[in-house]
């Protein structure tokens, strides 16, 4: 199987806002909109996320109205001290505040108007010896 594209699709009541709030905060172009649908990417990345209005005929089986569980859209940065900077200037509501963690991330977390959790990372150094309980042995 050769994939051409990916991305996850919300389903929410809340597609204008979303597609406003990617726009705004992350520099997301709007690759295609309509009344119903709307994918967001860029040129460099391709597809990132899209969303959907939950009542439309074409939408897939299965896929509810999201309730803002269950899904997390991480979103890797160089700095993410400077992507929280650029994210606050921008009027950005933060959710989990920049923290270091010890598994080797910095990052800090927030949520779109669907409800979808986004955490934004940076990889640093891990406290040394932090992932070695997790390592098998053979």
């Amino acid at each position: 199987m050769k994939i051409s594209d990916r991305y996850p699709i919300v389903v929410t009541e809340h597609k204008v806002a979303c597609r406003d709030f990617w726009q705004k905060h992350f520099g997301l172009d709007v690759l295609f909109d309509s009344d119903w649908f709307v994918l967001l990417g860029d040129a460099q990345q391709g597809s990132v996320v899209a969303f959907m209005s939950p009542d439309h005929p074409s939408a897939p089986p299965g896929p509810e109205t999201f309730g803002g569980l269950g899904l997390c859209l991480e979103i890797e940065v160089e700095d993410a001290r400077q992507a929280l900077a650029d994210f606050q200037a921008s009027d950005g509501r933060v959710d989990y505040p920049l923290s270091d963690e010890p598994f080797g991330q910095r990052r800090f977390g927030l949520r779109d108007p669907s409800g979808l959790w986004v955490d934004v990372v940076e990889q640093i150094a891990p406290q040394q010896g932090y992932w070695d309980r997790y390592m098998q042995t053979v």
